[in-house]
């Protein structure tokens, strides 16, 4: 169907392919440009006659992808010309071999690695995870890859409005799970902190809005105590004839909520809102002492937290940020956090891995070095990988979108491990033979077992034995998936021994009782004792499972008389308990009939609705449903971290959910935390308000206090999410609480 452009939206068009021949102008060519126009010209007429569902030209959608590859990345031209035909094979008629024809192989390997995979898999998750997969391949051999699906992200995240509910949580929960965390680990912080706001905004507009209007709030407060602080900095390094900029950033909305949440603490007492930021000019030889003389300068004015020094100029994280952190006690009683970098150090920052490029060639930067291993380590798991993709980006996320330690071996080599290492992931980065064999560790010169979690700055000698052998438990306790792949491999070759081992073990037994060792015989034993396959009947038989007694009646002459006693058995003990099964079950029946935790989901019904214990989401709680089979839909709170994972993986099992208008107000369950300082009467007040003033029942109730300091954690019945607000707001009223919080989560409630 065609459709006329009005004037307004060509003149629109225009003016942002103008933007980025402007910003193209000092880094291009004029052959450049012109393969740049070339790409726009056949991506507009590609796209001539599909608009976007808001509305919009769907033209502009690469042009404002073009614009975040060059504002946000620093890319050249062969990005720009990618970033406009990125959806030029998926959606149009256009192929492959015509991009080549026209761009040459480079470019057309670029599109090939935006290209989603065909909707062929047998799943919905497989079809998103294999992309993804596709994606990360395709890094590994090009990085602009990964950056121009990144801009990609960010563009349809910034007009997600016009997508229906259930794409949104989807696409938001996508965002978060895979997305964010790539940004981060590339060094693009900027774009990192907007793709949360944005999927925050859609999965707990709630929480995201009440964060946003505190921050406007305060702006003209924080504006002045901002120029206060830095005044006496300013006034210092231009008396040490200091080149520099200083300037101020507030937390992104996502990470105030993220500590609010962690710490359970309201906005006002979030001390590190904001940041201040020292870019100081410098040559290369002395960059990181100038950093180190503005931290003296800084540090004389203002006192540091000892604990909160963060020293990445030495040792720099794996995408090649640098600068020092220091957080000091303003003039006024709040903590400020202070950052130190110089020009080159911040435009790394700010560009992440694309950053490099720009210092490319020089020989006295190294910050590349990291980021070269960081590709190398995807290489190695998506070519060491024979997981399923599930798996696959599961570990990839494991490996590289954690927090980083810097760990040391004893010969004093460095090693980056992702956050909550164990010494047996160390042992594993060292070879696969050492962790196999690995006991236990000295670690500072202390002895510790496989299971202990590195910090960084530890020193490990791992120690080893021939006699050790690998543990299906170890797959619990480690954090690296090279640690994964390696127990995994290991248990199987000892699965495949031990098979080998109790097929001889049987060879044995039939021999004993003069039985043919034959294919018939072994079949007679498998239907005799349940087993399906015979790599199962060797491995029970080599645990013991199958006892020689078992084989000896199997090929006895009344094996039948054994066989029905084996059924009968467990017929008897389930008659036995049958009237405890039926009665169970009616009461069962009878709580979904009247379930106090119903949902209208769409046209479902006589469907098993549950609610997650991981975040107990009650009426008014923004939540997100999840179709686990035909007859059982689970819910979660739209924000839950189960949730956000389950809707990466699973999108398209997503079910449309809002809580049903009930006549007859019913209940849920609840938990809430309470602190304070302990005085006489106080546990009456607070239990006078919840059953006299709310009429409010208690599932369970437990208060302690310890040198005048009082706790407390209540699990209770309420209707909804503005009961149980207006009961918390009440119980803050009391004399000496000084915090009341909501628990997400039963697991207090299952202590107690």
């Amino acid at each position: 169907m065609e459709y006329q452009r009005s004037d307004e939206e060509f003149k629109l068009i225009l003016s942002r392919y103008k933007e980025i021949q402007r910003k193209l102008r000092p880094r291009a060519t004029k052959e450049q440009k012109m393969e740049v126009r070339k790409a726009f010209t056949l991506a507009f007429n590609a796209h001539k006659d599909m608009r976007r569902r808001s509305g919009e030209p769907y033209i502009l959608h690469p042009l404002e992808v073009a614009n975040i590859v060059l504002d946000h990345m620093n890319l050249g031209t062969t990005s720009v010309i990618c970033a406009l035909l990125h959806d030029i094979v998926e959606d149009t008629d256009y192929t492959l071999q015509d991009i080549e024809s026209l761009f040459g192989e480079e470019v057309a390997s670029i599109i090939d690695g935006l290209t989603k995979i065909d909707d062929v898999s047998d799943t919905p998750m497989s079809r998103q995870f294999e992309t993804f997969k596709k994606i990360l391949l395709t890094m590994s051999k090009d990085a602009r890859v990964i950056l121009i699906k990144l801009a990609d992200r960010l563009h349809n995240m910034r007009t997600l409005d016009s997508m229906p509910q259930e794409k949104q949580l989807k696409i938001a929960s996508e965002t978060l799970y895979m997305y964010a965390p790539l940004a981060h680990r590339l060094g693009f912080y900027n774009i990192k902190s907007e793709l949360e706001d944005l999927a925050m905004k859609y999965q707990d507009p709630g929480s995201y809005n009440y964060i946003s209007d505190c921050i406007k709030n305060t702006e003209k407060d924080r504006e002045i105590f901002i120029e206060q602080f830095i005044a006496p900095i300013r006034e210092q390094l231009t008396a040490r004839d200091f080149k520099f900029e200083i300037v101020s950033r507030t937390k992104s909305i996502y990470s105030i909520w993220q500590k609010m949440t962690k710490k359970k603490i309201p906005f006002d007492e979030v001390y590190d809102l904001f940041a201040i930021r020292i870019i100081i000019e410098a040559d290369d030889e002395h960059q990181k002492s100038s950093c180190w003389s503005v931290y003296s300068i800084v540090t004389d004015i203002y006192k540091p937290k000892a604990d909160r020094l963060r020293d990445w100029i030495s040792m720099p994280k794996a995408n090649g940020y640098q600068s020092l952190h220091t957080t000091v006690m303003s003039n006024k009683g709040k903590w400020v956090e202070v950052q130190i970098r110089t020009r080159q150090m911040d435009t790394i920052a700010e560009n992440g891995f694309a950053a490099h490029w720009v210092y490319k060639g020089n020989d006295k930067h190294t910050d590349e070095q990291g980021v070269e291993a960081w590709l190398a380590s995807i290489k190695e798991i998506l070519q060491n990988n024979e997981n399923n993709t599930g798996e696959l980006v599961s570990n990839v996320k494991m490996n590289l979108f954690n927090k980083e330690i810097f760990v040391f071996t004893s010969k004093g080599d460095e090693h980056t491990m992702p956050e909550n290492s164990t010494v047996l992931d160390f042992a594993y980065e060292m070879s696969a033979d050492t962790g196999n064999y690995c006991i236990g560790a000295k670690v500072n010169n202390k002895l510790v077992p496989p299971s202990h979690i590195l910090k960084t700055g530890d020193q490990i000698e791992v120690i080893t034995s021939q006699k050790q052998r690998v543990q299906e438990e170890w797959l619990t306790f480690v954090a690296t998936a090279k640690a994964v792949d390696n127990i995994t491999n290991a248990l199987g070759q000892q699965r495949k021994e031990k098979i080998a081992q109790g097929k001889e073990q049987l060879k044995t037994y039939l021999k004993k009782y003069n039985v043919d060792v034959n294919k018939i015989n072994r079949d007679k034993l498998m239907m005799f004792t349940g087993y399906k396959d015979k790599e199962s009947l060797y491995l029970a038989i080599y645990n013991r499972q199958i006892p020689e007694l078992k084989i000896k009646q199997c090929f006895s002459k009344i094996s039948i008389a054994y066989r029905l006693l084996d059924w009968i058995k467990p017929a008897v003990k389930w008659m036995w308990g049958m009237k405890n099964i039926l009665t169970i079950d009616n009461a069962l029946r009878r709580k979904l009939t009247h379930n106090p935790q119903s949902l209208l989901l769409g046209n479902v019904h006589e469907i098993k609705q549950t609610i997650a214990p991981c975040c107990n989401p009650v009426a008014g709680d923004q939540v997100i449903a999840f179709a686990l089979n035909n007859n059982e839909i689970v819910v979660h709170r739209a924000n839950c971290a189960e949730a956000v994972k389950l809707s990466a993986r699973y999108g398209d099992k997503i079910v449309k959910a809002k809580w049903r208008a009930e006549e007859n107000k019913v209940d849920f369950l609840a938990g809430i935390s309470l602190k304070g300082f302990d005085s006489k009467g106080l546990v009456h007040s607070i239990t006078g308000i919840i059953h006299q003033d709310f009429q409010v029942n208690c599932r369970t109730i437990h208060f302690e206090t310890t040198e005048g300091l009082f706790e407390g954690k209540i699990i209770l019945y309420i209707q909804n999410v503005e009961h149980l607000n207006k009961l918390m707001e009440r119980l803050r009223s009391i004399p000496n609480i000084e915090k009341v919080e909501r628990i997400y989560s039963d697991e207090n409630e299952n202590k107690h």
